[in-house]
Protein backbone atom coordinates (compact mmCIF):
# COMPACT_ATOMS: atom_id res chain seq x y z
CA UNK A 1 0.00 0.00 0.00
CA UNK A 2 1.21 3.48 -0.78
CA UNK A 3 2.83 5.59 1.96
CA UNK A 4 1.72 8.97 0.95
CA UNK A 5 0.03 10.24 -2.04
CA UNK A 6 -0.93 13.57 -3.55
CA UNK A 7 -4.22 15.08 -4.74
CA UNK A 8 -3.89 16.82 -7.65
CA UNK A 9 -7.36 18.20 -7.33
CA UNK A 10 -9.13 20.80 -5.19
CA UNK A 11 -13.01 20.99 -3.84
CA UNK A 12 -15.26 18.46 -2.12
CA UNK A 13 -13.32 15.62 -4.08
CA UNK A 14 -9.89 16.71 -2.69
CA UNK A 15 -11.69 16.49 0.67
CA UNK A 16 -13.31 12.83 -0.37
CA UNK A 17 -9.75 11.45 -1.09
CA UNK A 18 -7.89 13.31 1.99
CA UNK A 19 -10.29 11.28 3.70
CA UNK A 20 -10.23 8.02 2.25
CA UNK A 21 -6.67 8.22 2.60
CA UNK A 22 -6.87 8.58 6.42
CA UNK A 23 -8.78 5.67 6.50
CA UNK A 24 -5.83 3.96 5.16
CA UNK A 25 -3.26 5.64 6.91
CA UNK A 26 -1.59 7.16 3.55
CA UNK A 27 -0.39 10.48 4.57
CA UNK A 28 -1.70 13.25 1.80
CA UNK A 29 -0.44 16.41 0.15
CA UNK A 30 -2.97 18.93 -0.97
CA UNK A 31 -2.32 21.00 -3.97
CA UNK A 32 -3.49 24.72 -3.81
CA UNK A 33 -3.30 27.80 -6.30
CA UNK A 34 -3.81 31.29 -4.53
CA UNK A 35 -7.26 31.36 -4.43
CA UNK A 36 -7.50 27.80 -2.60
CA UNK A 37 -5.07 28.84 0.22
CA UNK A 38 -8.14 28.94 2.67
CA UNK A 39 -9.90 25.73 1.31
CA UNK A 40 -10.99 22.87 3.65
CA UNK A 41 -8.91 19.71 1.27
CA UNK A 42 -5.58 22.04 2.33
CA UNK A 43 -6.65 22.37 6.15
CA UNK A 44 -7.32 18.78 6.31
CA UNK A 45 -4.04 17.18 4.85
CA UNK A 46 -1.42 16.38 6.41
CA UNK A 47 0.90 18.21 3.93
CA UNK A 48 0.50 20.99 1.40
CA UNK A 49 2.01 22.66 -1.28
CA UNK A 50 1.32 25.88 -3.93
CA UNK A 51 0.97 25.35 -7.73
CA UNK A 52 2.65 28.79 -8.83
CA UNK A 53 1.74 28.38 -12.60
CA UNK A 54 -0.92 29.98 -14.37
CA UNK A 55 -2.35 27.07 -15.61
CA UNK A 56 -3.25 26.09 -12.33
CA UNK A 57 -4.22 22.33 -11.64
CA UNK A 58 -4.16 21.48 -15.37
CA UNK A 59 0.00 21.94 -15.37
CA UNK A 60 1.09 18.19 -15.99
CA UNK A 61 4.66 19.52 -15.10
CA UNK A 62 4.52 20.96 -12.40
CA UNK A 63 2.13 18.73 -10.39
CA UNK A 64 4.50 15.93 -11.41
CA UNK A 65 7.56 17.44 -10.16
CA UNK A 66 5.44 18.27 -6.70
CA UNK A 67 4.92 14.93 -6.34
CA UNK A 68 8.87 13.81 -6.71
CA UNK A 69 9.27 16.85 -4.43
CA UNK A 70 7.42 15.41 -1.44
CA UNK A 71 8.17 12.04 -2.26
CA UNK A 72 4.69 10.77 -3.08
CA UNK A 73 4.25 7.66 -4.46
CA UNK A 74 0.73 7.87 -6.09
CA UNK A 75 -0.97 10.79 -7.65
CA UNK A 76 -4.74 10.86 -7.17
CA UNK A 77 -6.78 12.79 -9.70
CA UNK A 78 -10.22 12.58 -8.48
CA UNK A 79 -12.26 14.72 -11.42
CA UNK A 80 -12.30 16.96 -14.21
CA UNK A 81 -8.77 18.52 -14.57
CA UNK A 82 -6.09 15.90 -15.37
CA UNK A 83 -8.13 13.21 -14.19
CA UNK A 84 -8.62 11.56 -17.70
CA UNK A 85 -5.82 13.01 -19.70
CA UNK A 86 -3.39 10.18 -20.69
CA UNK A 87 -0.64 12.67 -21.23
CA UNK A 88 -0.43 13.13 -17.54
CA UNK A 89 -0.81 9.05 -16.42
CA UNK A 90 1.89 8.98 -18.98
CA UNK A 91 4.03 11.79 -17.31
CA UNK A 92 2.90 9.68 -13.86
CA UNK A 93 4.36 6.29 -15.00
CA UNK A 94 7.26 8.09 -16.40
CA UNK A 95 8.48 9.55 -13.25
CA UNK A 96 8.13 6.19 -11.57
CA UNK A 97 4.91 7.35 -9.62
CA UNK A 98 1.43 5.52 -9.56
CA UNK A 99 -1.37 7.28 -11.23
CA UNK A 100 -4.44 6.55 -9.27
CA UNK A 101 -7.29 5.71 -12.17
CA UNK A 102 -6.55 3.48 -15.74
CA UNK A 103 -3.38 3.11 -16.92
CA UNK A 104 -2.24 5.56 -19.87
CA UNK A 105 -2.67 2.90 -22.96
CA UNK A 106 -6.36 2.44 -21.60
CA UNK A 107 -6.84 6.17 -21.19
CA UNK A 108 -5.35 6.29 -24.64
CA UNK A 109 -7.94 3.80 -26.17
CA UNK A 110 -10.69 6.42 -24.74
CA UNK A 111 -8.99 9.78 -25.88
CA UNK A 112 -10.00 9.35 -29.51
CA UNK A 113 -13.90 9.29 -28.67
CA UNK A 114 -15.01 8.54 -32.31
CA UNK A 115 -13.04 5.65 -32.50
CA UNK A 116 -14.25 4.63 -29.32
CA UNK A 117 -18.09 4.81 -30.67
CA UNK A 118 -17.15 3.09 -33.40
CA UNK A 119 -15.34 0.12 -31.88
CA UNK A 120 -18.17 -0.67 -29.68
CA UNK A 121 -20.87 -0.42 -32.82
CA UNK A 122 -18.38 -3.30 -34.33
CA UNK A 123 -19.27 -5.07 -31.34
CA UNK A 124 -22.68 -5.36 -31.75
CA UNK A 125 -23.87 -2.92 -29.51
CA UNK A 126 -26.07 0.70 -30.50
CA UNK A 127 -24.80 4.12 -30.13
CA UNK A 128 -25.99 7.63 -31.36
CA UNK A 129 -25.32 8.83 -34.88
CA UNK A 130 -22.54 10.80 -34.28
CA UNK A 131 -19.79 12.74 -36.07
CA UNK A 132 -17.58 10.81 -38.56
CA UNK A 133 -14.27 12.89 -37.40
CA UNK A 134 -13.63 15.65 -34.83
CA UNK A 135 -13.11 19.10 -34.87
CA UNK A 136 -11.24 22.06 -33.65
CA UNK A 137 -13.22 26.09 -33.64
CA UNK A 138 -11.13 27.15 -37.03
CA UNK A 139 -11.88 24.40 -39.04
CA UNK A 140 -15.74 25.82 -40.33
CA UNK A 141 -16.13 23.67 -43.27
CA UNK A 142 -15.73 20.50 -41.40
CA UNK A 143 -18.05 21.25 -38.36
CA UNK A 144 -20.64 23.02 -40.71
CA UNK A 145 -20.86 19.70 -43.14
CA UNK A 146 -20.72 17.06 -40.20
CA UNK A 147 -23.73 19.33 -38.36
CA UNK A 148 -25.95 19.08 -41.85
CA UNK A 149 -24.80 15.57 -41.96
CA UNK A 150 -26.13 14.80 -38.39
CA UNK A 151 -29.16 16.69 -38.56
CA UNK A 152 -30.89 18.99 -35.81
CA UNK A 153 -31.13 18.75 -32.81
CA UNK A 154 -27.40 18.16 -31.92
CA UNK A 155 -24.65 17.60 -29.24
CA UNK A 156 -21.67 19.52 -29.35
CA UNK A 157 -18.92 17.63 -27.06
CA UNK A 158 -15.66 17.16 -25.56
CA UNK A 159 -13.21 14.79 -27.12
CA UNK A 160 -11.68 14.76 -23.73
CA UNK A 161 -14.27 15.80 -21.72
CA UNK A 162 -16.31 14.90 -19.06
CA UNK A 163 -18.62 16.15 -16.15
CA UNK A 164 -21.47 17.86 -18.77
CA UNK A 165 -18.55 20.33 -19.33
CA UNK A 166 -17.80 21.57 -22.71
CA UNK A 167 -21.23 20.46 -24.09
CA UNK A 168 -23.65 22.13 -26.12
CA UNK A 169 -27.65 20.98 -27.41
CA UNK A 170 -27.80 23.26 -30.67
CA UNK A 171 -31.62 23.11 -32.03
CA UNK A 172 -31.22 25.40 -35.00
CA UNK A 173 -28.10 25.74 -37.46
CA UNK A 174 -28.31 29.88 -36.59
CA UNK A 175 -26.44 28.67 -32.95
CA UNK A 176 -24.42 26.71 -34.16
CA UNK A 177 -21.17 28.77 -34.60
CA UNK A 178 -21.42 29.90 -30.95
CA UNK A 179 -22.02 27.16 -29.52
CA UNK A 180 -18.77 25.51 -31.11
CA UNK A 181 -16.94 28.73 -29.82
CA UNK A 182 -18.13 28.43 -26.92
CA UNK A 183 -17.54 24.79 -25.97
CA UNK A 184 -14.50 24.89 -27.58
CA UNK A 185 -13.13 27.50 -25.44
CA UNK A 186 -14.58 25.73 -22.53
CA UNK A 187 -13.03 22.42 -23.51
CA UNK A 188 -9.59 24.09 -23.85
CA UNK A 189 -9.76 26.24 -20.18
CA UNK A 190 -11.14 22.77 -18.45
CA UNK A 191 -9.47 19.84 -20.47
CA UNK A 192 -6.83 21.75 -22.48
CA UNK A 193 -8.15 20.56 -25.56
CA UNK A 194 -10.26 21.88 -27.58
CA UNK A 195 -11.32 19.13 -29.93
CA UNK A 196 -14.84 18.49 -30.40
CA UNK A 197 -17.47 16.13 -32.13
CA UNK A 198 -21.69 15.97 -32.42
CA UNK A 199 -23.60 13.26 -31.35
CA UNK A 200 -27.64 13.60 -32.62
CA UNK A 201 -29.80 14.65 -29.53
CA UNK A 202 -31.93 11.84 -28.36
CA UNK A 203 -35.23 13.21 -27.52
CA UNK A 204 -37.21 12.20 -23.91
CA UNK A 205 -33.77 9.94 -23.09
CA UNK A 206 -33.57 8.66 -19.82
CA UNK A 207 -29.62 8.93 -18.97
CA UNK A 208 -27.77 5.84 -17.25
CA UNK A 209 -24.29 5.71 -15.93
CA UNK A 210 -23.35 2.02 -14.52
CA UNK A 211 -20.31 1.84 -12.20
CA UNK A 212 -18.03 -0.71 -12.64
CA UNK A 213 -14.82 -2.22 -10.85
CA UNK A 214 -11.77 -3.43 -12.32
CA UNK A 215 -8.50 -4.48 -10.91
CA UNK A 216 -5.36 -5.18 -13.24
CA UNK A 217 -5.74 -9.28 -12.86
CA UNK A 218 -9.03 -9.17 -15.18
CA UNK A 219 -11.49 -9.19 -12.72
CA UNK A 220 -14.25 -7.32 -13.09
CA UNK A 221 -17.71 -6.04 -11.46
CA UNK A 222 -20.27 -3.67 -11.75
CA UNK A 223 -22.37 -2.01 -9.15
CA UNK A 224 -25.41 -1.16 -10.38
CA UNK A 225 -26.73 1.87 -12.02
CA UNK A 226 -27.82 5.22 -11.32
CA UNK A 227 -30.41 7.08 -13.26
CA UNK A 228 -28.88 11.06 -13.67
CA UNK A 229 -31.64 12.47 -16.38
CA UNK A 230 -32.08 15.57 -14.48
CA UNK A 231 -29.79 17.70 -15.71
CA UNK A 232 -29.14 21.52 -16.74
CA UNK A 233 -26.05 21.94 -19.04
CA UNK A 234 -25.43 18.63 -19.63
CA UNK A 235 -24.34 18.43 -15.16
CA UNK A 236 -26.73 15.90 -13.32
CA UNK A 237 -28.37 18.09 -10.53
CA UNK A 238 -30.49 14.95 -9.31
CA UNK A 239 -29.02 11.51 -9.46
CA UNK A 240 -30.43 8.45 -7.98
CA UNK A 241 -30.25 4.57 -8.23
CA UNK A 242 -31.13 2.28 -8.82
CA UNK A 243 -33.12 3.52 -11.94
CA UNK A 244 -36.56 4.26 -11.04
CA UNK A 245 -38.21 3.34 -14.18
CA UNK A 246 -36.65 0.21 -15.63
CA UNK A 247 -37.70 -3.00 -16.06
CA UNK A 248 -35.99 -6.11 -14.85
CA UNK A 249 -34.81 -7.37 -18.23
CA UNK A 250 -33.60 -3.81 -18.94
CA UNK A 251 -31.96 -3.35 -15.79
CA UNK A 252 -29.97 -7.08 -16.54
CA UNK A 253 -29.39 -6.23 -20.22
CA UNK A 254 -28.16 -2.69 -19.38
CA UNK A 255 -25.66 -4.44 -16.72
CA UNK A 256 -24.64 -6.71 -19.28
CA UNK A 257 -23.72 -4.06 -21.94
CA UNK A 258 -21.74 -2.16 -19.06
CA UNK A 259 -19.04 -5.09 -18.51
CA UNK A 260 -19.38 -5.85 -22.03
CA UNK A 261 -17.92 -2.65 -22.80
CA UNK A 262 -15.20 -2.29 -20.23
CA UNK A 263 -14.03 -5.65 -20.71
CA UNK A 264 -13.83 -4.93 -24.79
CA UNK A 265 -11.24 -2.07 -23.64
CA UNK A 266 -9.62 -3.89 -21.22
CA UNK A 267 -10.30 -1.68 -18.51
CA UNK A 268 -8.87 -0.97 -15.03
CA UNK A 269 -9.81 1.30 -11.83
CA UNK A 270 -13.31 2.47 -11.27
CA UNK A 271 -15.31 3.67 -14.20
CA UNK A 272 -18.87 4.57 -15.39
CA UNK A 273 -20.40 2.88 -18.89
CA UNK A 274 -23.01 5.89 -19.69
CA UNK A 275 -26.24 5.00 -21.95
CA UNK A 276 -29.17 6.58 -23.09
CA UNK A 277 -32.35 4.54 -23.08
CA UNK A 278 -34.92 6.34 -25.96
CA UNK A 279 -38.62 6.13 -24.84
CA UNK A 280 -39.23 3.04 -27.44
CA UNK A 281 -36.60 0.98 -24.75
CA UNK A 282 -33.70 1.32 -26.69
CA UNK A 283 -30.61 1.56 -24.84
CA UNK A 284 -27.46 3.37 -26.65
CA UNK A 285 -23.80 3.44 -25.62
CA UNK A 286 -22.62 7.42 -24.94
CA UNK A 287 -18.98 7.28 -23.32
CA UNK A 288 -16.98 5.58 -20.50
CA UNK A 289 -16.00 8.25 -17.68
CA UNK A 290 -12.90 7.29 -17.08
CA UNK A 291 -12.84 8.11 -13.15
CA UNK A 292 -14.34 8.45 -10.23
CA UNK A 293 -17.89 10.48 -11.23
CA UNK A 294 -19.58 13.18 -8.76
CA UNK A 295 -22.29 11.02 -8.42
CA UNK A 296 -19.95 8.07 -6.63
CA UNK A 297 -21.63 8.20 -3.36
CA UNK A 298 -25.33 7.04 -4.28
CA UNK A 299 -23.31 4.08 -5.73
CA UNK A 300 -21.19 3.99 -2.24
CA UNK A 301 -24.91 4.10 -0.34
CA UNK A 302 -26.89 1.56 -2.21
CA UNK A 303 -23.95 -0.85 -2.20
CA UNK A 304 -21.89 -0.15 1.06
CA UNK A 305 -18.64 0.23 -1.08
CA UNK A 306 -15.98 2.61 -0.29
CA UNK A 307 -14.99 3.40 -4.52
CA UNK A 308 -12.58 5.98 -3.55
CA UNK A 309 -11.00 3.49 -1.48
CA UNK A 310 -11.45 0.76 -3.90
CA UNK A 311 -9.54 2.53 -6.61
CA UNK A 312 -6.46 3.55 -4.04
CA UNK A 313 -6.55 -0.46 -3.50
CA UNK A 314 -6.88 -1.34 -6.92
CA UNK A 315 -3.96 1.06 -8.14
CA UNK A 316 -1.49 -0.58 -5.27
CA UNK A 317 -1.54 -3.71 -7.16
CA UNK A 318 -4.24 -5.48 -4.69
CA UNK A 319 -7.06 -7.58 -6.22
CA UNK A 320 -10.95 -6.78 -6.27
CA UNK A 321 -11.93 -8.14 -2.97
CA UNK A 322 -15.23 -9.09 -4.62
CA UNK A 323 -17.04 -11.18 -7.13
CA UNK A 324 -20.53 -10.05 -8.59
CA UNK A 325 -22.35 -12.44 -6.69
CA UNK A 326 -21.00 -10.42 -3.27
CA UNK A 327 -22.39 -7.35 -4.87
CA UNK A 328 -25.93 -6.55 -3.40
CA UNK A 329 -28.45 -3.41 -3.86
CA UNK A 330 -29.59 -2.03 -0.76
CA UNK A 331 -32.74 0.74 -1.07
CA UNK A 332 -32.58 3.43 -3.07
CA UNK A 333 -30.07 6.48 -2.67
CA UNK A 334 -30.34 10.00 -3.88
CA UNK A 335 -28.20 13.49 -4.47
CA UNK A 336 -28.60 17.01 -4.84
CA UNK A 337 -25.77 18.80 -6.34
CA UNK A 338 -25.56 22.63 -4.48
CA UNK A 339 -24.57 24.90 -6.60
CA UNK A 340 -23.47 28.93 -6.34
CA UNK A 341 -26.28 30.00 -8.73
CA UNK A 342 -29.22 31.53 -8.43
CA UNK A 343 -32.58 29.08 -10.13
CA UNK A 344 -34.46 31.90 -10.47
CA UNK A 345 -32.65 34.52 -12.39
CA UNK A 346 -31.38 32.35 -15.24
CA UNK A 347 -28.95 30.41 -13.09
CA UNK A 348 -26.52 33.63 -12.18
CA UNK A 349 -23.54 32.22 -10.55
CA UNK A 350 -23.51 33.25 -6.95
CA UNK A 351 -19.88 33.46 -5.58
CA UNK A 352 -18.76 35.25 -2.57
CA UNK A 353 -18.48 35.36 1.34
CA UNK A 354 -20.25 31.97 3.17
CA UNK A 355 -21.71 33.68 6.21
CA UNK A 356 -23.41 30.54 7.22
CA UNK A 357 -23.49 27.11 6.09
CA UNK A 358 -25.40 24.78 8.24
CA UNK A 359 -25.61 21.23 7.64
CA UNK A 360 -28.40 18.76 7.56
CA UNK A 361 -28.17 15.55 9.86
CA UNK A 362 -29.88 12.18 10.83
CA UNK A 363 -29.32 8.80 9.80
CA UNK A 364 -28.71 8.07 6.34
CA UNK A 365 -27.97 12.06 5.48
CA UNK A 366 -24.32 12.90 4.04
CA UNK A 367 -23.05 15.52 2.46
CA UNK A 368 -19.58 15.97 0.48
CA UNK A 369 -18.58 19.64 0.69
CA UNK A 370 -15.33 21.85 0.91
CA UNK A 371 -17.46 24.84 2.43
CA UNK A 372 -17.88 26.22 5.87
CA UNK A 373 -19.08 28.99 7.93
CA UNK A 374 -16.42 31.79 6.60
CA UNK A 375 -15.05 30.53 3.29
CA UNK A 376 -15.24 32.47 0.44
CA UNK A 377 -16.78 30.47 -2.93
CA UNK A 378 -14.53 31.15 -6.07
CA UNK A 379 -15.76 32.39 -9.03
CA UNK A 380 -12.90 30.83 -10.41
CA UNK A 381 -14.19 27.35 -10.69
CA UNK A 382 -17.63 24.95 -10.65
CA UNK A 383 -20.09 26.86 -8.62
CA UNK A 384 -20.69 23.29 -6.72
CA UNK A 385 -20.42 23.82 -3.17
CA UNK A 386 -22.11 20.60 -1.68
CA UNK A 387 -23.26 17.32 -2.60
CA UNK A 388 -26.33 16.25 -0.56
CA UNK A 389 -27.24 12.71 -0.61
CA UNK A 390 -29.89 10.36 1.43
CA UNK A 391 -30.58 6.95 1.50
CA UNK A 392 -33.53 5.01 2.23
CA UNK A 393 -35.10 1.85 2.46
CA UNK A 394 -37.70 2.36 -0.45
CA UNK A 395 -37.80 5.37 -2.63
CA UNK A 396 -40.34 6.92 -1.46
CA UNK A 397 -38.35 6.77 2.35
CA UNK A 398 -35.18 8.18 0.39
CA UNK A 399 -37.63 11.31 -1.13
CA UNK A 400 -39.25 12.02 2.09
CA UNK A 401 -35.89 12.29 4.21
CA UNK A 402 -34.44 14.35 1.24
CA UNK A 403 -37.11 16.65 1.73
CA UNK A 404 -36.50 16.67 5.09
CA UNK A 405 -32.63 17.48 4.61
CA UNK A 406 -33.03 20.04 1.89
CA UNK A 407 -35.03 21.55 4.67
CA UNK A 408 -32.69 21.46 7.56
CA UNK A 409 -29.51 22.72 4.90
CA UNK A 410 -29.38 26.42 5.38
CA UNK A 411 -26.79 28.45 3.88
CA UNK A 412 -26.61 32.59 3.73
CA UNK A 413 -24.48 35.03 1.93
CA UNK A 414 -24.19 33.73 -1.29
CA UNK A 415 -27.52 32.51 -3.63
CA UNK A 416 -27.60 28.72 -4.08
CA UNK A 417 -29.80 26.09 -6.15
CA UNK A 418 -31.73 24.94 -3.14
CA UNK A 419 -35.19 25.66 -3.69
CA UNK A 420 -35.09 24.11 -6.69
CA UNK A 421 -34.62 20.75 -5.41
CA UNK A 422 -37.87 21.13 -2.92
CA UNK A 423 -40.23 21.63 -6.20
CA UNK A 424 -38.21 18.87 -7.91
CA UNK A 425 -38.76 16.28 -5.15
CA UNK A 426 -42.67 17.39 -4.82
CA UNK A 427 -43.58 16.96 -9.00
CA UNK A 428 -45.82 14.24 -9.50
CA UNK A 429 -43.95 12.90 -12.22
CA UNK A 430 -41.00 12.85 -10.27
CA UNK A 431 -42.54 11.44 -7.51
CA UNK A 432 -43.68 8.50 -9.69
CA UNK A 433 -40.45 7.83 -11.34
CA UNK A 434 -41.15 9.16 -14.59
CA UNK A 435 -38.65 11.68 -16.22
CA UNK A 436 -36.27 12.28 -18.68
CA UNK A 437 -33.77 14.26 -20.14
CA UNK A 438 -36.13 17.02 -20.85
CA UNK A 439 -37.71 17.24 -17.09
CA UNK A 440 -36.06 20.21 -15.54
CA UNK A 441 -36.50 22.86 -18.88
CA UNK A 442 -39.97 21.19 -19.52
CA UNK A 443 -41.61 21.86 -15.84
CA UNK A 444 -39.16 23.90 -13.30
CA UNK A 445 -37.68 26.41 -15.25
CA UNK A 446 -39.50 28.78 -16.32
CA UNK A 447 -41.35 27.55 -12.49
CA UNK A 448 -40.04 30.43 -10.92
CA UNK A 449 -41.80 31.73 -7.16
CA UNK A 450 -44.48 33.92 -7.43
CA UNK A 451 -44.16 37.13 -5.18
CA UNK A 452 -46.90 39.62 -4.75
CA UNK A 453 -46.40 43.47 -4.82
CA UNK A 454 -47.87 43.30 -1.08
CA UNK A 455 -45.25 41.24 -0.27
CA UNK A 456 -42.24 43.29 -1.76
CA UNK A 457 -43.49 46.04 -0.02
CA UNK A 458 -43.59 44.63 3.40
CA UNK A 459 -40.28 43.26 2.91
CA UNK A 460 -39.27 46.76 1.68
CA UNK A 461 -40.78 47.99 5.01
CA UNK A 462 -39.35 45.56 7.48
CA UNK A 463 -35.60 46.25 6.06
CA UNK A 464 -35.85 49.77 6.49
CA UNK A 465 -37.14 49.89 9.73
CA UNK A 466 -34.38 47.41 10.74
CA UNK A 467 -31.93 49.24 9.27
CA UNK A 468 -32.28 52.31 11.41
CA UNK A 469 -32.92 50.64 14.36
CA UNK A 470 -29.01 49.22 13.64
CA UNK A 471 -27.96 53.49 12.59
CA UNK A 472 -29.67 54.16 16.01
CA UNK A 473 -27.59 51.61 18.39
CA UNK A 474 -24.78 53.97 19.76
CA UNK A 475 -23.07 50.86 21.49
CA UNK A 476 -22.60 47.59 21.39
CA UNK A 477 -25.34 45.83 23.88
CA UNK A 478 -24.57 42.79 26.02
CA UNK A 479 -27.12 39.96 26.58
CA UNK A 480 -28.91 39.81 29.36
CA UNK A 481 -28.42 36.08 29.62
CA UNK A 482 -24.03 37.19 29.86
CA UNK A 483 -24.61 40.01 32.94
CA UNK A 484 -26.09 36.84 35.44
CA UNK A 485 -24.85 33.25 36.39
CA UNK A 486 -21.47 31.39 35.72
CA UNK A 487 -21.28 33.85 32.75
CA UNK A 488 -20.64 36.76 34.99
CA UNK A 489 -18.52 35.56 37.38
CA UNK A 490 -16.55 33.51 34.77
CA UNK A 491 -15.53 36.99 33.29
CA UNK A 492 -14.12 38.26 36.85
CA UNK A 493 -10.40 38.30 37.46
CA UNK A 494 -9.26 36.65 40.64
CA UNK A 495 -7.59 38.61 43.48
Amino acid sequence: MFKKILIANRGEIAVRAVRACRDLDIWTVALFDASDRDSLHVRLADECVQITSPLGYLDVQQIVELALKTEADAIYPGYGFLAERKDFAAACEAAGIVFIGPPSHVLTAFSNKIDMLEAVAAAGLAIPLHSSVSFRPHEEDIFQAEAEDIGYPLVIKSCSGGRGRASRIIYRPEDLHRGVREAAAEAQMVFGSDDLYYEHMIRHATFLDVQVLADQYGNMVHLGERDGSIQRNNQKLVTEGPAPDLTPAQRARLHEMALQIARLFNYVNAGTIEFLMDDAGQIYFTEVKCRIQVEHPVTEMTTRRDLVREQIRIASGERLGITQEDVRIHGTAMQCRITAEDPWNNFMPSPGFLRRFRLPGGPYVRVDSYAYSGCTVSARYDPMIAKLVVWGETRNDCMQRMRRALQDFAIAGIQTNLPLFQRILDDPDFIEGRYDTGFLQRSLTEAKPEVGDELLQDLAVIAAVAYQIRLQSQQPVTPDRLLQGWHRSGRQLSG
